[in-house]
């Protein structure tokens, strides 16, 4: 990606610790989580255990590990070598499928955080091919449009392999959400009706060795903000999580056989703050290159988002105001191409 220009720069209370995470015997030994989902192929499982295991996840973090999650470990290889194969066509190549306002999947390398570049690269594609969401972000404005995914011709499977992986993804996200449900001491279908026409991506993302680790980052502190993100990472490490408790960052030791979950901010709010859409970020480093693939579990574009009715009370008032899914999925969409001169929109704006 070159030099380091001026608009990768962050702020300095927002850089990272490049001490911290370069040097293994500093390392806190304080982890989110790791539960185990051998369970999910034995019907007959009791799953309230487990789900008494996600929901600590959930109030403390809002990030935990899974393994033995039933993705298949050889479609996983598939796809990191057709993710890395795309990467290293030429910039040329892979801008015949960049990704612009009106063709929000394909590939993109200008992606701002809090308007902030992103020191990284991307490949987007929509679950289900196509997607309706609505036309603009006006309240009013009824209109819809279609949107659908752009696929390079090279690699050649490069297709086939990306709608394997997001279908056998997409199961996982089911399940979980039923845990998460379930979790709540809600029917585990409770959460499902809202994802019938989801508006759920994939993403792969290249991360390049950086000049100057210590002033950019792979993308910058935020909050999910769908339902669950289901991610994919190698070994070479990156990702920190904001500690709900204090703030603290802390990094997420990467585990090959582990797949990494965090819970968005339909989540934070359908559950009226009991469960955290945690805060979090990527470092780079100036000698390896980093790749990972977030699935983002999107609700459908008429969902209205706001506190579970069964989850609030006179003594459990409801902190955020309803607001649609679709109108805010397209606001924040927008703000990935250029620096905004006002804050990007955030749950906190619908605080009741």
């Amino acid at each position: 990606m070159g030099d380091l220009g001026e608009a990768f720069i962050q702020a300095p209370e927002h850089r990272p610790n490049t001490h911290l995470i370069n040097s293994g015997d500093l390392i806190s030994p304080d982890e989110i989580p790791t539960i185990d989902l051998s369970f999910l192929g034995h019907p007959d499982h009791d799953k309230t255990a487990i789900a008494k295991e996600i929901a600590e996840a959930c109030q403390r973090w809002g990030f935990f590990q899974v393994v033995n999650h039933g993705l298949p470990s050889d479609l996983r290889r598939r796809v990191d070598e057709t993710m890395a194969e795309f990467f290293n066509l030429t910039t040329e190549e892979k801008r015949k499928v960049k990704r612009d306002e009106v063709n929000p999947m394909g590939y993109h390398d200008e992606e701002h955080t809090k308007n902030i570049r992103d020191w990284k690269e991307i490949f987007d594609y929509f679950l289900q091919d196509s997607t309706i969401a609505p036309a603009t972000t006006e309240p009013e404005d009824t209109d819809l449009r279609k949107l659908t995914n752009q696929w390079p011709q090279n690699p050649s499977q490069f297709r086939e392999i990306c709608q394997e992986y997001a279908r056998e993804v997409e199961k996982l996200a089911f399940k979980l959400l039923e845990l998460i449900s379930i979790s709540l001491g809600l029917p585990g279908d409770r959460l499902a009706g809202f994802f019938n026409d989801q508006t759920s991506f994939v993403r792969f993302n290249h991360y390049p060795p950086c000049p100057n680790p210590e002033l950019a980052l792979g993308v910058g502190r935020h909050k999910d903000a769908g339902a669950i993100t289901v991610l994919a990472q190698d070994s070479v490490g990156g990702l920190q999580v904001s500690r709900r408790s204090d703030g603290q960052w802390f990094p997420v030791t990467p585990n090959p056989d582990a797949l990494i979950i965090n819970i968005g901010n339909c989540i934070q709010v359908w559950t009226n703050d009991k469960y955290w859409s945690a805060e979090h970020r990527v470092v780079v480093n100036s000698s390896k290159e980093r790749f990972s693939i977030p699935f983002f579990f999107f609700p459908s574009h008429e969902v209205n988002i706001e506190p579970l009715e069964e989850l609030i009370s006179e003594d459990n008032p409801p902190c955020y105001k309803m607001y649609n899914w679709g109108k805010f999925f397209v606001s924040r969409n927008r703000s990935d191409y250029k620096k905004l001169e006002v804050e990007n929109i955030q749950i906190d704006h619908f605080k009741a």
